[in-house]
């Protein structure tokens, strides 16, 4: 039975049609995936259905109903809920108040907090939130948890048509796999689900029809079962991406190449309780290393750390092999020192959302671009923009358009830009290819391997294994805290790199039982 139907929806932004006549069908207790590069217009259809953003043309039918919601609460109202890309959670409010902020209980016109903070624990631990309790502020949490929030939040109210952006792109395979066992249950009560993704192996998994967009277009509309990854990944790009991939892969002299490669940045017993323990590595130049581990291992926590972003508790980094360490108290000590950090949260961290691409790509390095060091040359700021647009195939209007205005993909792009143009010794990735579509995935990998080529240092954090054994020379693990295991290019497999991230958690509850024996046998 169709659900919801759309047909001809076009979207113009300032002139810029970023939908054409696009549309599709959802079935009763389906999985619908939509895939495509950035700026295909996969969010801003469901935007649409979701009445975040109004069409300029075109139809929508729910339940044989004509659905046309001018707000995102009269589609909720009607059944339409959507869990977005980019986080919508308030940050100042808790947990529980953020999970039921259209419904909070109340007893005689005052909330009722006893009960308010026992449903929302309910609902976390079901989502398989361990370490978050209901009345903490939402400020407090990592990105990851934070995404987990606004999934359960989705999850709590019963709706028709669940809309599903990138849901799983701060998760592990951990809390991945309890989501999908939630979208299970779902498809078997009727619901419709559109599901939105670049991971293929995801929607291989969990949908059962796949519609493909191109530059705002409908392409194609298939059965997973009948549409090979391949053939899918070729219709969303209009290219073959084989040789892009046999590219990636290293050269058999490449381990022989770094182990004769100087020291760029060596850490010594970096310690910043409770996340990080006792960390400890070295990165080369021309080399691309790895930092592989579950949600809450560390991994994100270290490279702030190193950045000082987080003030560390102890520890030692030595810079271009000096005996003697250098002093990092402030992210702007560590830009001096030729380190660039590129923030897993691009949206509270990394950009300036209102300011244009331009503005945003030159902001690292404002003296390259300005006259008298007061004067900013607007045509030199604006070269250098559409050189960076143009090497990362940023999809916009021009170098003066707002960031804000830009695809999740895209702004990512303009983070990167803005660290490439720094031209930073040590750069540190956090998450660089989240949100980006599989061939802009190809084009960035290839750029890491150009820089690494020409003797930049790089650290790649991800939680992706399969982008990690692409594109990394060796991975380090982290688990618990603490880096637990290095893998050299040839070492790893992913059943051993998972099994050195679950070390740390193993050996502690290992610990903690057999302390609990101690003292049950006094």
């Amino acid at each position: 039975m169709t659900l919801l139907s759309c047909r001809n929806l076009t979207k113009s932004y300032a002139g810029v049609t970023v939908l054409h006549d696009a549309g599709f069908e959802l079935r009763a207790g389906e999985v619908h995936a939509l895939v495509g590069e950035n700026g295909a217009g996969k969010s801003t259809l469901c935007r649409i259905l979701c009445g975040i953003t109004p069409p300029d043309a075109g139809e929508m039918q729910l339940g044989g109903r004509r659905h046309a919601p001018r707000s995102r609460h009269q589609a909720e109202s009607a059944g339409v809920r959507m869990v977005m890309q980019e986080l919508n959670l308030l940050p100042t409010l808790s947990v529980a108040e953020n999970i039921y902020l259209g419904a909070l209980p109340r007893r005689l016109g005052v909330i009722n907090y006893a009960k308010l903070n026992a449903d929302a624990e309910r609902a976390v631990r079901a989502i398989g939130l361990r370490d978050v309790h209901a009345a903490q502020p939402v400020s407090s949490l990592g990105i990851g948890q934070a995404q987990l929030v606004e999934i359960a939040a989705a999850l709590v109210t019963r709706c028709g048509v669940l809309v599903l952006d990138e849901p799983t792109a701060a998760l592990t395979t951990r809390e991945i796999d309890l989501l999908f066992a939630h979208l299970r249950r779902l498809k078997s009560e009727g619901v419709g689900i559109i599901y939105v993704s670049h991971r293929m192996e995801e929607i291989r998994a969990m949908a059962d029809r796949i519609t493909i967009l191109r530059d705002g277009r409908h392409i194609a509309t298939r059965a997973v079962n009948d549409i090979t990854h391949d053939e899918t990944v070729r219709l969303m790009v209009g290219r073959d991406l084989s040789a892009a991939a046999a590219e990636l892969r290293p050269e058999s002299t490449a381990g022989a190449r770094r182990g004769a490669a100087r020291v760029a940045m060596r850490v010594e017993n970096l310690h910043r309780l409770p996340a990080v323990r006792d960390v400890s590595f070295t990165l080369r130049e021309g080399e691309i290393l790895g930092f592989a581990g579950l949600m809450g291992s560390g991994r994100t926590e270290t490279m702030r750390a190193i950045f000082a972003a987080d003030r560390a508790d102890s520890g030692k980094i030595y810079l271009g092999g000096s005996p003697e360490p250098v002093r990092i108290r402030h992210p702007r000590d560590a830009v001096r020192r030729g380190i660039a950090f590129l923030t897993e949260d691009r949206k509270a961290q990394g950009l300036l959302l209102p300011s244009s691409i331009q503005d945003n790509t030159t902001l690292a390095r404002m003296g390259s671009v300005s006259r008298l060091r007061f004067w900013i040359n607007r045509r030199a700021e604006r070269a250098t923009a559409r050189g960076y647009i143009d090497k990362l195939s940023t999809r916009c209007k021009s170098p003066d358009q707002s960031v804000v205005e830009l695809s999740g993909g895209n702004q990512q792009k303009v983070v990167l830009a803005k660290w490439l143009f720094r031209d930073s010794r040590v750069l540190i990735f956090d998450e660089p290819t989240r949100g980006i579509d599989v061939g802009a995935k190809f084009e960035i990998y290839r750029l890491l391997r150009e820089l690494a080529s020409g003797g930049k240092a790089i650290i790649v954090v991800s939680s992706d294994l399969l982008e990690l054994t692409a594109i990394a020379d060796r991975i380090a693990v982290m688990s618990a805290g603490r880096l637990v295991e290095t893998f050299d290019r040839g070492q790893w497999t992913q059943e051993k790199i998972m099994e050195a991230a679950l070390s740390g958690y193993t050996s502690a509850a290992a610990t903690s039982m057999a302390a609990a024996g101690r003292v049950e046998s006094v």
